[in-house]
Formats: C-alpha cells, structure tokens, sequence
C-alpha cells in the first residue's frame, strides 16, 4: 500500500516541530509574497489553495531549510499553534470530506484564483513526472495525477471544473488535451447531453479541431442522446464560421466533412444531397477520406445511398478501381449493378470484407455479396475464380464447395485461409479438397492452411510425424491450435507425448492449448520454471500441482506471484505460511489478478489481511467474511467500503444469496436508502447491479438517472423484481415507446427485452432496424419469448417475399423464410410454425441450416421439421457426409434412436460434433456411442485418448463392464475432460475406480487430483467419502458436490462440511441439505458464510477494527493517494490562541 499521503503528514509533523517558539516574530517582508499567501491560507482554511501555490513557488525558487522556519514563524505570529491532536483530526476529517466527497474538490476548485487555477491545470497537463522536493522529502506528483485521472469522482470534478474555467485561464488546446486525458479515463460517460451547453463556441479553429477529433475517438461510448449534441455543437460551430447564408448553398465543405468524421451519419438526407459535387469530389480525393468512411458502422442504407449518389454527381467513375477502394462502408450499400462486368464485381467483393463491422444490415450485405459473386463468376467457372471472390466465398453452398477441384482451392489456399465467416461444415470440405492435392499431410501443408486447419480430421493428426506437430506447435501456425476441437487437441497430445519424451512437447505447448495437458504428463515433466508458464492458459487442478512443485525450489514468492495463471494454485497453506510482511509486500499480485481467484482462496485472504493487519484490509475483502463482520465498518467508512466493493465482481465474491443481501443491507445503510446524485453512480460502481428493485424504483434521484442507466445497461443478471421496477422507471422517465425518438430507442436498446409485446410493438414500427439490431447482438442468448415475437412481427411486416410460385406439397399460400428473413431474425427465428419451416425452399434450406441449428430456442416439434427438410433435401441420413451432419447443429436431436443409427458415425469428429449438443436422452447417446463402435471398428478397448474426449457425453452410456475395458493408457491423460460429464451415479463410480489405478486408493489423494477428478469425485463410496482429510473438502469442485447422492452426502462429518469453502458449500442442493442433521447445518452455514473451519480462528470482533486513514482503502484506490498529496497542507489545523 502507498505510503505517499503519510510522508506528507510526516513531513508537516517535521515542519511543524522545529519549536515555533524559539523565533522571533518575523517582518511580513521577509517571507516570499507567494509564500505569505500561502500561510493567510492556511489560517483560512483554503489548503489546496495554498497548496497550488507551494507548486508555483517551487516552479521558479528553491526551497531552502530556512524556509520553512520562516513560514512556521509567520504562522506564530498570527497567534495560530498546532498540535499532534488537532493535526490527526484534520487528517481524517478531511480525508473524508476530499478524498470521499469529489464535490468538495470541485468546490475548492471554483474558489481558486486565476493563478492557481491556471497552476492546477498545468500541472495535470504535464507528462513528466513532476517531485515537490522540500528539505529531504519527496513528494511524488506525478503519481498524484496518475491517481487522480483514475478516479471516476475525481475525474468528473476535474471535467466539469476544466468546462466552467479551462479555456478562460489557458490555452484552448491545452484545455482540450485535459478534457481528453479525463473523458479517456471515464471511458466517455462524463459525456451527457447536457454537457455541450458548456462547450465554447468561439473556440480557434486549432483547438475546435482538436475537440471535435477527441469526440470522434470516443464516439462508441457515447450515448446517442449525446452523440447528437455533440453533433449540433459542432454543426453550430462550422455553420457560424462557413458564412453561408443562403439556404440553396449547403454549409457542408470537404473540410467540414473531414472534422464530423463519423457524425457525418448524422447529416440529414436532405442536407447530404445539398451537398455541391465539386465538395463532395474534394473530399473523396483527400488521402484520409477512406480511412474515415471505414468507420461509420452505423450508416443506414438510406445516408450511404445518399452519400453514393452525390459521389456518382461529382464525376467520380463509380466503376473505376480507384473510386471503389475510397467508399469505406460506403461500399456495403453499392447497387449500380447494371452490365457490372466481372472484374469490377471482384474489386467490389474484395472491398466488402469489412462490410462485417457495420451495426446491423448484414441481410442485405449477404444479399448484395450473393449478386456479384454470380456476376464475377458469370463468364468463368468457379475454380478459376475462387481465389478472387474474397470474403463472398462464405456464401458459397455445400455442394458448390463440392464442385471444386483441389487444385483450385490449392491455389487459392492464400485467400481461404484468411476469410473469417467460415461455418464448421465448409471447413471441413475445404480441408479435405486442400490436403487431397497435398496427398501427405506435413509441417508445410498445414501452416498454409490458416483458418481452415480445424477441418483437418482428428485422426489426420494423430497420423501426422511429430517432428511435424512439434514444429506446428511453435509456429505462428499455433494460434489457430485453439480453434480446433478438444478432440483433435488431444490427437496433437497423444502424438507428441507419444515417444515417451515429454519434455521437449510440454513446455512448448502454448496459450489455451496448454490446459489440455493431463496431470499425468505434468508429473513426467521435469523442466518447468515459472517464466515459461506465464503466457499459458492453466486450469486449477495443473496450477494446484505446478504452484506445489516449483514452491518448493523458489526462494522469492513473487516470482510464483507473477506467473500468470499459477496464481490459481495458491492455497491456503501457501497464505498462511507468508509472513505479515511478507504478505502485505506482495498483496498486490492477488489484487491486480482477482479473477483468477476462487472464493475459497479470496476467504484464505480476507482471513489472513484480518489477522495481520486489519487496519489496512481492503474493505471489500470484509464480504469474504461472515456477515457479521461487516458490523465492523463504521458509517464514517461506508465510501472506501462502497468503493472498494464496486471494483469487485459481488456474484463471484459471495455465492450465497442469503449472505450477499446482508452485504446489500450494509449497502443500502451506507446509501441511507437512496443514490442522489451522479457522483454516488461513481462510488457504487459494479455494485449497480446488485441495487434493490426499491432502489431502482425511487431511490435514484433524476440527477443520478442517466449515469446510473449507463451502468445499468452492463448488468446481465437482474432479477425479475429488479427488471420490473427499471422498466416502470424508464416509462416514467422516458415515457412510452410510441413516443420515443430514434436516439431514446438506441440508448435503451439494452432493455428492450424488458418491455411488453404491445410496448414493443411501436418499437418494431417506428425503428425496425434498431429493434432488429438489438435482436442480432443477442444471439447466442435466451430473450423473453415477447421480445422475440415483436423482432419476429417486425421482420416478418418488411419482408418483400411472397409465397413461392412452385411451393412443396402441403405449401401452398404460405410464407416461406427466405434467407433474408433468417439472418434477421437470429434466435427469433423460434417464432416461426413447424409448418412454416417445412416449406423452405431447398436453396434457402441449404444456405441458413447453419443458422437453423444453432438457434437455441427451437421446440422439439419445430427441429423435427427441420429433420423433415434435411431428408427432403439431402435425401436418406445413411448417404449423409460428415459435412451434413455436422451442420446440423441442435436440429440433430430431432432424430430418434433408430434414426440415429443410420447415420455414418465412422468419423469421431462427426461425433464430436453431435457430443457438442446437452439435450440427448440416454437412448440418444447408448445409439451414437454403439454407432461409433460399429462404424468404426473400434471395440472398447482400443479407445484412444482423442476418442474418449470426442465422445463426450456419450461415455456416460456406457455399462460398467464397457468402462472397465477402457485402456488406463488412454484414461490417465482425459480425465479432467471425463470430470465435466454430468453421468449417472453408477458410471461415475466406474469411473473412480479407474482414477485410483492411476491416483491411487482415495486416502492418497492430494487437493490437484481432487481438483483434477471433477465429478468423477462425485464417485467415491460412503466409506471412502468419510475417510477423506477435511482438508481436501475445498478442492472438491462444485459440480461434483452436486452429483454427489443425498444419501452419500449426509455421510460427511459436520467438520468436514464446515470445511467445503463458500463455494462447494454454496453447491450443495436442496435435496441434499434435507438430508443433513442440524449439526451439519450449522457447519455447513458456516461454510458458506466465510468462517474459518476451527472455531477458534473464528471469535467475533470485539470491536471495531483500529484503522489509520491509510486504510481506507485498497492498495492503488484512488482514495489511498489520489488527493492525498494534494492536501499536503490540509492536516495543518491551526487552534487560533484566543
């Protein structure tokens, strides 16, 4: 923790008991004006006043001893005297009241003179880090402004202070390089409508430039409300200085369209076809015109094809190369289609590769790309231009990837290895077509292939030399390793563990792919160090082991401390056995990595911070601890706890609901039941989200609305009664979505799932594409069924289709979804009838089955439609290719066991694919487990490792006496992939037994291969469970707690439950808990309270905590220095001697 603020104080105590009585009382002549100033000031009581002007004094004198002497002497003469009481009492009363209440900064802000003012704002400019040198004692200042600017309150009082007086005291581009060094630190929140009412309208055309860029940089973080303010300031102030007034001539220059840089998309249609062509053309010729049109990702079609239109005016070629390459995103709406020849189709592809970063439209950019690809390949076949077609080739359909020849995609392998887009099934027929040219699948031929190496079939790999997988693994090749399956991850393992020498493999093993690495091969493994670990990815079972390991020959904890993701390993042992000093030296390691954590190891930490120095314990850590010891923080501490609080993630903090609502009660205490303004938004932070539905309702004043809603919109896990009250409060701050403007529906995009169907409904009429946008940002979600029926209404009402001409039986007079439709509607495509999905067209069908299957909210009776389609359209499921199948997605659970059984399972990969989806029945899997055996030839025991992970939860299928054959070999290196599988009682049981061949009988187990089992654990026998060291209780994961049978789980001692951690504890179910005795009750409440397991670490606090103003706060909180230093005066309280 810093020490900065208490130097100060130290140095005022130094500067204060040099013995004031031994000098004479001094003429006011001796003492610098500056200096006397000073002192008047501090008699007043205006500290960061006389603060500012020790700075300016110290910018041009020198301090010398006598100085202070000198100034100690003219405070004596005013009759004023200190004492060590009153200058601890003006400590934390003012820490409280600066450092906790940023108002008062901003009040102590306005009161300064000109001088000091200018002295303030100077001195946050300046890069270099500034040192207050007096006598001995350095002040560090420029880590006093590092802090300020990290401070949400303190930043916004220094924005709102630098808009009122900036610009009348310094240089205009200083003060734009303020405003954006703090709206860079708030991440553009401070930006509210509002705010521009302060901005200068007279500013020289240097400093407006330099303002206007720095809203452009932060214009995605702007709200739209805000957006358009800035966008009326900046107008406002271009119109004054273009001196136009005529109507009939347009205000807007190149140069002027050059400085709105993205807020040009906020120009009116009417105003961009006002436009001259002679500026339009000038500003398509600048060099940077480009790079600015690549950003406005929120252009409508509408704007672009207005913007495209006055190009076209200006004389500019709209088929020339040159042109095409300056639209930016313009190019995403291009639609002079007309006698477009192949060439000029390509050109266009290749620019639409970014059409990907607009906000919504991609159905018409699907649309718009489908049309020249047909046109570039019009006159030439598509394997003479597939290297040309850039992105467009995503769209391209199964059996046109199927046409290729692989000498084609060999030669264009440079261009397809960079598309991103890619579904799994093309991937998988590109590869085949790529490596059927390369004939041997080498080093060479897999690091062209890019993105398309995850096609390569898991038992490809295995085939592979592994000279050539131990170069692949090294290479740049490697970063597309992630992308592959947990299967072919450990066909990769198994070939480079293969010769029995690990370690040349392991240590190389990179990122992600490292956490497939089993315990076993870690065990074999000599040569780790901390600094090769670092950059890997590590699970908590190898950090359990690996943290053991290497503690053992590692002298200096930080070097533990700092590598990365072994953080994970730490255990409570390894905390306890630090030293206090030692502990609080390298807090900061657990501090910047909290989320590495677990709840158990932030418990071990709270405890530890409690006994060794609970007067400088960060206050959030106190939610750790049994509730009870929140009654440990006073009122007059409720901030540092309020903010220290809000950096944390509370759902990860405390996982018992019981327990968090007293920490919220503790919340609401401290906030006196209401937030008044945004300054408390600030303080609160993450903790916004954990606010009562009461609070939401009335306890947010209207002045703390619009920041709190900012926050409000991150919160992805309100509860039905928080949900409610927001949308009663954004209808009543709002008013009805009938009346909303376009900028209202944008801002509240994010709680537009909170609104009823019929609130929706005017919504979905006035801005579809804005309802449609929020609907695409969900997909992989769940949203309320009304939500997805008013996208659903509303896509269905523009749809220009019409029912089909030539419509399948059973078809005539309905509404097909047409392509267009599908790529809408995202997860609302679950709103379609059964019916409906049976009469895609067959080129429909083939284009969006992708996006059929992974929409999560199908019903059973609409997948089997989709089963229907894929039988229409591909014909019997025993002449289904891998590719098919794999496509499928969800709607595989459409087919029944027998139906599953035709199915060619021969490949692991087609079944990996299928282990992919949750929903099977037990029938389901014994059918896809019997059809890999079959159609593969394998028998149980020849299982390899990449097998037993490909199968998924088709080894919970299995019979006891089919697991029993599963080779040890094979088993050892998956068993942290087999311990997520949620199996029956009976399988995991088998499966245990097999663990203690290789771990050992279940009394020898350490806390990694405990960790390492997952639910396999949850195998372990009445017996066997008793007998485990309470110890071990911790390293127990969470779902096997659950998979654990009731009748076992009573089994446990009441130590052994009172020692699970808050975590396991908070696992434990309900049928479980009413099968426990009121004994275990009590430990287990314990358990999930934070208290220790023996009860005499564990006594109540007999008091509140003694804390120092150091603190009251965590290490690097803003209020630990922030303004600390910047009070350096503020502890001198003068007692005036009546």
């Amino acid at each position: 923790m810093s020490q900065e603020p208490w130097r100060c104080s130290l140095w005022l105590f130094l500067f204060l008991n040099h013995g004031v009585a031994s000098y004479s009382v001094p003429d006011s002549q001796d003492l610098h004006p500056l200096l006397q100033k000073m002192a008047e000031e501090i008699i007043d009581g205006s500290y960061l006043n006389a603060l500012l002007d020790l700075i300016q004094f110290q910018s041009s004198q020198v301090w010398t001893s006598d100085l202070s002497h000198r100034v100690l002497a003219y405070l004596n003469s005013r009759n004023v005297a200190f004492t060590i009481p009153s200058l601890k009492a003006a400590m934390e009363n003012l820490l409280e009241q600066r450092l906790y209440q940023p108002q008062k900064l901003l009040e102590d802000l306005r009161g300064t003179d000109a001088q000091q003012f200018h002295t303030a704002m100077k001195y946050l400019l300046e890069d270099k880090k500034d040192r207050l040198e007096l006598d001995d004692i350095v002040i560090d200042l420029g880590e006093v402004r590092k802090q300020a600017l990290q401070s949400p309150g303190v930043n916004r009082s220094l924005f709102i202070i630098t808009l009122e007086r900036c610009f009348q005291v310094l240089n205009p581009l200083d003060c734009v390089e303020i405003l954006g060094r703090v709206l860079r630190g708030s991440s553009g929140r401070f930006l509210q409508p509002d705010i521009t009412e302060m901005l200068p309208r007279d500013l020289r055309e240097d400093a407006f430039k330099n303002l206007s860029a720095l809203f452009k940089d932060l214009y995605d973080q702007t709200s739209a409300h805000a957006q358009r303010a800035v966008y009326c300031w900046m107008t406002g102030v271009l119109k004054t200085s273009s001196n136009v007034t005529d109507d009939s001539f347009s205000w807007v220059s190149a140069e002027n369209l050059w400085i709105l840089g993205r807020y040009m998309v906020h120009l009116s249609f009417e105003e961009i076809m006002r436009i001259s062509p002679m500026e339009i053309g000038l500003f398509i010729s600048y060099d940077n015109a480009t790079k600015q049109l690549d950003t406005v990702y929120d252009v409508t079609p509408e704007l672009a094809q207005a913007f495209l239109e006055r190009i076209s005016s200006s004389n500019f070629d709209m088929r020339n190369t040159s042109t095409i390459h300056r639209l930016g995103l313009l190019v995403c709406f291009y639609d002079d289609l007309e006698l477009l020849d192949a060439a000029v189709a390509q050109v266009l592809l290749h620019q639409m590769i970014k059409c990907s970063h607009l906000r919504g439209f991609q159905a018409g950019v699907q649309k718009l790309k489908a049309e020249l690809l047909e046109i570039a390949t019009e006159n030439q076949t598509l394997n003479e231009t597939l290297g040309s077609l850039s992105d467009a080739v995503v769209g391209l359909t199964h059996s046109q990837l199927e046409s290729l020849s692989p000498e084609a995609v060999h030669s264009a392998i440079s261009t397809l290895n960079q598309v991103s887009g890619w579904a799994r099934s093309q991937v998988i027929i590109l590869s085949a077509k790529y490596l059927a040219h390369q004939k041997v699948l080498s080093f060479y031929n897999i690091s062209q292939m890019g993105v398309l190496l995850a096609g390569v079939g898991t038992q490809a790999f295995h085939a592979m030399d592994r000279r050539d997988l131990m170069q692949l693994l090294r290479s740049a090749t490697s970063l597309h390793v992630s992308d592959l399956s947990p299967a072919q991850q450990h066909a990769v393992l198994s070939k480079v563990m293969e010769a029995g020498d690990t370690a040349s493999g392991i240590v190389k093993i990179q990122g992600a792919f490292f956490k497939e690495v089993s315990l076993f091969d870690l065990w074999r493994e000599p040569g780790f160090n901390s600094t090769v670990l670092k950059e890997k990815e590590i699970r908590r079972s190898q950090a359990l082991f690996l943290f053991e390991l290497l503690s053992k020959t590692t002298r200096r904890p930080e070097e533990l401390l700092s590598a990365g993701q072994l953080l994970k390993g730490v255990t409570c042992p390894h905390i306890d056995a630090m030293s206090a000093d030692s502990f609080l030296a390298h807090f900061q390691y657990f501090e910047n990595n909290f989320s590495l954590l677990s709840p158990y190891q932030v418990n071990c930490l709270a405890w530890k911070y409690w006994e060794v120095s609970r007067s400088s314990m960060p206050p959030f850590l106190l939610a750790a601890l049994p509730a009870r010891y929140l009654a440990s923080i006073p009122a007059s501490q409720c901030v540092p706890f309020l903010i220290s609080l809000g950096k944390s993630q509370l759902n990860s903090l405390v996982l018992d609901s019981h327990k968090k609502n007293s920490i919220l009660k503790k919340v609401q205490q401290c906030l006196s039941h209401t937030i008044a303004d945004e300054y408390t938004v600030d303080i609160l932070g993450n903790l916004l989200c954990h606010l009562p539905a009461a609070v939401i309702r009335r306890g947010l004043s209207p002045r703390a609305w619009a920041t709190a809603l900012r926050g409000l919109r991150d919160c992805l896990d309100l509860s039905p009664q928080q949900k409610a009250a927001l949308r009663l409060r954004l209808l009543e701050q709002h008013g009805l979505p009938q009346n909303w403007t376009a900028e209202t529906a944008k801002d509240l995009e994010s709680f537009l799932v909170l609104f009823s169907g019929d609130e929706l409904s005017s919504v979905a009429t006035k801005f579809p594409d804005i309802l449609q946008q929020t609907a695409s940002k969900m997909a992989g979600t769940l949203p309320p069924k009304e939500f997805l029926q008013a996208v659903f209404e509303s896509v269905r009402n523009s749809s220009a289709e019409k029912p089909s001409r030539d419509p399948s039986p059973g078809c005539h007079g309905i509404m097909a979804p047409s392509s267009d439709d599908i790529i809408k509607l995202a997860e609302a495509n679950a709103c379609w009838a059964p019916e409906d999905l049976l009469c895609l067209e067959e080129d429909t069908f083939l284009r969006s089955v992708e996006l059929l299957g992974a929409v999560r909210s199908f019903s059973l009776a609409q997948l089997r439609k989709l089963k229907e389609k894929a039988v229409q359209v591909w014909d019997i499921p025993s002449s289904w290719r891998e590719y098919h199948i794999v496509s499928l997605g969800r709607i595989a659970l459409a087919f029944n066991e027998s139906e599953l059984e035709q199915l060619d399972l021969s490949s692991i990969d087609t079944v990996a694919s299928l282990s992919q989806q949750t929903e099977w029945t037990p029938g389901q899997a014994k059918s896809i487990l019997q059809g890999f055996l079959e159609d593969s030839g394998y028998r149980v025991q020849d299982l390899k490792s990449f097998h037993l992970v490909g199968l998924g939860a088709a080894l919970c299928a299995m019979n006891i006496t089919e697991i029993s054959l599963i080779k040890i070999l094979e088993f050892r290196v998956v068993v942290a992939r087999i311990g997520t599988l949620l199996c029956s009682t009976q399988v995991l049981a088998e499966f245990k037994r097999k663990a203690e061949v290789v771990f050992g009988e279940p009394t020898e187990w350490s806390s990694f291969v405990l960790q390492e089992l997952g639910t396999i654990a949850a195998g372990l026998t009445k017996e066997e469970l008793r007998m485990l060291d309470k110890d071990l209780m911790p390293y127990f994961q969470p779902s096997a707690i659950k998979c654990l049978p009731d009748e076992i789980f009573k089994e446990l001692s009441a130590e052994q439950i009172a020692s699970l951690g808050p975590e396991n504890a908070a696992a434990v179910t309900p049928a479980q808990r009413r099968q426990l005795s009121m004994l275990q009750l009590q430990s287990l409440q314990r358990a999930i309270d934070g208290a220790k397991a023996r009860s005499w670490l564990d006594a109540p606090p007999s008091a509140s905590p003694a804390r120092t103003p150091s603190s009251l706060s965590p290490p690097g909180a803003w209020v630990s220095r922030g303004l600390g230093l910047g009070y350096l005066l503020l502890v001198l309280m003068p007692k005036l001697v009546w």
